[in-house]
């Protein structure tokens, strides 16, 4: 087998996603034959190189899993809380492997969430420019103006979390239905950091309740708390988003019958 990256190993092993990996070398937390690497790029062979992380021998890539989860409103998208909170790794009883969120949903948000232990997947799902389309349920406060919806549809600057302001990208705006608190369909191709909360503030409006309802060609279809494994079909479509090769995605669960 040719050589590799070792962050694209470490992610394959299902032991971190590639990001995290990457602080994992630079920690000094990795080895090679003996011989600890710090130095990112640096390349092993899978089969033929003894690699440890942390310590702990590497024992080849796992078996790929994809999960969709309902995330219930007052769970973090962690998988640890300093604060104690509950997070959406206690919802996740009898996986049999360990699996890290694709992307976020804040504690007070709810809906479709993806899970895998493929580091190189959810690694390309996760860049902005995948532009993989997410649609969300939105309550608002009161009733926005039609020039408030126009600069949601254009896009509009919103603050960060650390203090610049950046702006939107386009986002597909629908009520649903009309009351003093009405509901509207939000579909974003982007995903900052609590984007849909920040975006009705700036015109002037508190999100009540946020439910995220499709991910790309992924639909919501189990109770909150309960998942599923994604089908053979599902991960396909979505590799096709990222413009990943079907070949390079391996598929579990082809025989389950859940």
């Amino acid at each position: 087998m040719p050589t590799e990256r070792l962050q694209k190993i470490i992610a394959a092993a299902g032991i971190a996603s590639r990001r995290k990996a990457e602080q994992l070398i630079t920690g000094g937390l990795v080895s090679v034959n003996g011989q600890v690497v710090t130095e990112l790029g640096s390349k092993a062979d899978p089969e033929h190189d003894h690699i440890r992380v942390n310590g702990k021998l590497l024992h080849g890539p796992e078996r790929h899993v994809y999960l969709l989860l309902n995330k219930p409103k007052g769970y973090v998208t962690t998988l640890h809380d300093p604060e104690h909170r509950p997070t959406v790794m206690d919802l996740l009883r009898g996986v049999g492997t360990r699996v890290y969120p694709v992307g976020r949903l804040d504690y007070a948000s709810e809906g479709l969430l993806l899970l895998t232990n493929d580091g190189e997947f959810a690694n390309r799902l996760m860049k902005a420019a995948s532009h993989v389309p997410k649609t969300y349920m939105v309550k608002v406060a009161g009733n926005p103006t039609a020039d408030g919806l126009s600069r949601l549809r254009e896009g509009l600057f919103i603050p960060t979390d650390r203090g610049k302001r950046v702006k939107t990208a386009p986002a597909k705006v629908r009520v649903i239905r009309e009351s003093a608190n009405p509901w509207y369909e939000v579909t974003l191709i982007e995903g900052k950091n609590r984007q849909i909360r920040h975006m009705f503030e700036e015109i002037g409006h508190h999100v009540e309740k946020i439910k995220r309802v499709r991910y790309g060609p992924l639909q919501l279809d189990v109770h909150p708390g309960k998942f599923r494994k994604l089908t053979p079909e599902e991960v396909t479509k979505l590799t096709a988003l990222v413009r990943l090769k079907p070949a390079q995605v391996t598929l579990a669960g082809r025989h389950d019958k859940d």
